[in-house]
């Protein structure tokens, strides 16, 4: 595989070039982490992620999860204060 994104011996996510241009995808499949994020941050369960994904687990989903966390650790986000007082953040 071309790049191995967690620290697991057999990592559940997965970048390849030729899959979707290199998201990270679950490994085996053509499903993005970022697919499987925006399912649960409409509101759905994981269960109702599984049912719309038969071949997921809930391992799979949990590893989509960490993986996310862990990459917006990573990050350096600065929040602007606008000048009405409000505070947004560059790129959400």
């Amino acid at each position: 595989m071309y790049g191995i994104l967690t620290h697991m011996k057999q990592s559940v996510i997965i970048s390849n070039p030729t899959i979707l241009g290199g998201k990270p995808v679950i490994r085996g499949t053509r499903i993005a982490v970022s697919a499987i994020l925006d399912l649960l941050a409409a509101g759905l369960s994981i269960d109702e992620v599984k049912k719309e994904y038969p071949m997921l687990t809930k391992k799979a989903i949990a590893s989509a999860i960490s993986f996310a966390s862990a990459r917006v650790r990573r990050e350096n986000i600065r929040p602007i204060v606008t000048k009405n007082g409000n505070i947004v953040f560059s790129g959400v």
